[in-house]
């Protein structure tokens, strides 16, 4: 098999009247009954979904006794901005399993939104566990471990029951086997699927009825999109416009997103750019037959020079 993905141009990057660059790469969409309505790439080819695992894991989690609803359930579901709730929400996870900050084993970092960094450096902080964006992740590991007496100090570790048991989950939603294993830049096991076993993982949440934690885990991440990404973040402002729909983004250009009917999508941007990524996402979800005039300010990315607006990452299907 070759070494890189065979992928389509998904994305042309527009400066003044030339297309200056473009963005490569692979998508699939499923209708309403589950079956294929859309591919471009090759979607059956095995990848890391990163941070668009995180709410398969999350479930995990809850399947093996983790008590977290709400905004904090949201956070263990995050790759957060790291604003000053989002920081505070994880200390309250550790502080419940009687845990601090200095329990995280996840790469240190700083926050992610711009604002939030500047103010945090500001005030005199440094890269800690606790302000990298896979922090409330890591937390719920931790806080999981500690209701099943399993040990903490090797949560990580893929042999570990925790991740045993998230890899099986992944699979389950996904109606695939687990294609892979590597560490993820937080330092947690990272397992592989497919973009549609992705895309079915997400469907899989997406129409789990009342009373399940499938369920659980989507109302909490509808409910409070926030803390699932943060200001200004562009899988917070789908998961606001369209009621319903559970998304996450993650590294690498990856996306996954369903909606409540079951129609489901799962993208890869080929090189990894996170900026092509939302403007693809809304066209598919157009394609799709879905109102995305909620989200219309993500169909495209300003191109900027000097400071202003003069092109824009656009998405081509």
């Amino acid at each position: 098999m070759p070494q890189h993905e065979r992928s389509d141009i998904v994305a042309e990057v527009w400066r003044g009247d030339l297309v200056e660059s473009v963005h490569h790469g692979s998508v699939v969409a499923l209708d309403a009954d589950g079956a294929v309505a859309l591919t471009v790439g090759e979607p059956d080819r095995v990848m890391y979904p990163r941070s668009s695992n995180k709410p398969m894991q999350a479930l995990a989690m809850l399947r093996a006794g983790l008590d977290l609803d709400g905004e904090l359930l949201a956070l263990a579901c995050a790759s957060h901005s790291g604003e000053p709730f989002h920081l505070d929400g994880v200390r309250r996870i550790l502080a419940a399993a009687g845990l601090t900050e200095h329990d995280l084993q996840n790469t240190a970092g700083l926050p992610l939104d711009l604002e939030a960094q500047q103010a945090y450096l500001a005030a005199g902080g440094v890269p800690v566990p606790l302000a990298m964006n896979c922090s409330g992740k890591h937390a719920a590991m931790l806080a999981t471990c500690v209701v099943n007496g399993w040990p903490l100090e090797t949560y990580r570790s893929p042999e570990h029951p925790l991740q045993r048991l998230i890899a099986d989950t992944l699979a389950e939603c996904a109606g695939e086997p687990v294609g892979g294993v590597a560490v993820d830049g937080c330092g947690a096991p990272l397992f592989a699927l497919t973009l549609t076993g992705l895309a079915r993982a997400f469907r899989h949440l997406a129409l789990a009825g009342p009373g399940t934690l499938e369920h659980r885990v989507v109302t909490a991440m509808t409910t409070h999109p926030r803390f699932v990404g943060g200001t200004g973040r562009d899988v917070t402002a789908l998961m606001s416009a369209l009621p319903g729909a559970v998304a996450k983004d993650g590294a690498e250009g990856v996306y996954g997103l369903a909606l409540p009917d079951g129609r489901a999508v799962a993208l890869k941007i080929a090189d990894g750019a996170a900026r092509a990524r939302p403007v693809v996402m809304v066209a598919v979800l157009r394609e799709l037959g879905v109102d995305v005039s909620g989200v219309a300010d993500l169909a495209e990315v300003a191109v900027l020079g000097h400071g202003e607006p003069v092109g824009s990452v656009r998405a081509i299907l």
